[in-house]
């Protein structure tokens, strides 16, 4: 159990209106809203430490260092990473992922081929059909099944000696759905020698991570989706495979020695951190672990498990409501149409009306709307701070919009 008001008092944001009705905030899984914990240790950053770090002998400079080395730290122990150096930041995932394509192209060759999926958002699709582009590899999509289901008898089928990259997510950002990742990894490690990248957006903020019991070699998240502040993220690698493998970004911090005869790289993290970093956001980071930390991750996942079998349920109670993926197992999400009363932005619009922050569209996942034939969904996506009465608001919001569009 736990103190609902206590956590939602935290969050400044939620207590304003919205076109005159109390904020229902239900896109999560696009945006979390932050704490005042955390917006308070980013504030504390540009008012008291601003410095730029590693760089300077002043007190600032070394306060600041200090301050985003904990950060780390802090990231390493929320997803099990055996050293903090294999912790790197980023700007989010879609700069994790392409990060990881752009290095691995020299491990690639023509008529290789990268494994993807048909739930992936499209910064886990296009990254890897660059690198197609590049190398002359090709790229190989596990299909799904009507329930949004990933039909896993054909990555058995995929899996050769061809295979250099299986990337795929934790989660579906769209559906919501929870994807069978030990069985995927261990399919991949018993048939091929590929890279295993996993995209995390919309695992970290959900449910618990270990990424040595997971045993990927990639794994990347971004924070502004698990309460942190936008411009963040993580891309954690296995150190044997980021030593071995080549800079990014090219400029200041990632260096050992630089002259006009050559240059050689430093030591991880920095390698792949070229550049000023994000250092305020990258502190509320942390801030935003340790939120998370304090209010417990088996706390979030109940109550946000708990939420989503209420709004399925109520939900499904109106007639010609159709919930995708209804019948897989889900977190955080769901995506549905109201049958016969036009585009999803109909229904989101009518929503924003009623004060109900909702995503529609099609969620970065053209692939699966072309599966369903469908343009997009409506998407009410939760975080700690919601409620079952937010979840009420939705379901008389959603049937005004069917009577308004029938």
């Amino acid at each position: 159990m736990f103190d609902i008001q206590e956590i939602r008092s935290q969050f400044t944001i939620l207590n304003q209106q919205v076109n005159g009705k109390p904020l229902v905030y239900l896109d999560n899984a696009a945006t979390s809203q932050k704490p005042n914990s955390v917006l308070e240790v980013w504030n504390k950053y540009y008012t008291e430490l601003n410095a730029n770090v590693h760089r300077g002998i002043h007190t600032l400079s070394q306060l600041a260092t200090e301050e985003m080395e904990l950060s780390r730290r802090k990231v390493q122990k929320f997803i099990n990473a055996k050293h903090d150096f294999e912790v790197i930041f980023t700007k989010g995932t879609t700069e994790g992922l392409n990060l990881i394509a752009y290095i691995l192209t020299q491990k690639l060759k023509k008529d290789d081929e990268i494994i993807i999926s048909y739930l992936e958002h499209h910064s886990n699709i296009v990254p890897w059909q660059l690198l197609c582009e590049r190398t002359g590899a090709k790229l190989r999509v596990i299909p799904i099944d009507e329930n949004g289901i990933l039909q896993l008898d054909y990555l058995d089928q995929y899996l050769s000696e061809k295979t250099k990259v299986v990337s795929v997510n934790q989660v579906s950002n769209a559906l919501g759905i929870v994807n069978p990742i030990e069985e995927i990894i261990a399919k991949t490690r018993k048939n091929s020698d590929a890279y295993i990248v996993i995209d995390g957006a919309q695992s970290a903020p959900h449910f618990t991570i270990d990424v040595q019991k997971m045993d990927c070699d990639f794994f990347v998240f971004s924070g502004h989706k698990m309460y942190a502040p936008m411009g963040t993220g993580i891309l954690y690698g296995k150190q044997e495979i980021l030593e071995d493998l080549p800079p990014f970004h090219g400029g200041g911090e990632m260096i050992a020695t630089c002259s006009f005869d050559g240059t050689t790289y430093a030591g991880l993290p920095f390698k792949y951190e070229a550049g000023t970093p994000n250092v305020g956001g990258n502190i509320a980071l942390g801030a935003a672990i340790d939120f998370i930390g304090k209010v417990g991750q088996s706390t979030i996942q109940n109550h946000e498990n708990a939420l989503l079998e209420y709004a399925q349920r109520q939900l499904l109670e109106i007639e010609n409501l159709k919930v995708y993926g209804e019948k897989a197992n889900r977190t955080g999400v769901v995506s549905f149409n109201l049958e016969g009363t036009g585009i999803s932005s109909d229904v989101g619009m009518i929503l924003d009306k009623m004060g109900i922050a909702v995503r529609t569209g099609h969620h970065c996942t053209q692939p699966i709307m072309d599966f369903f034939n469908i343009a997009g969904t409506v998407r009410a996506s939760f975080a700690i701070y919601n409620t079952f009465e937010e979840i009420d608001s939705l379901v008389e919001g959603v049937k005004k919009a069917q009577r308004m569009l029938s």
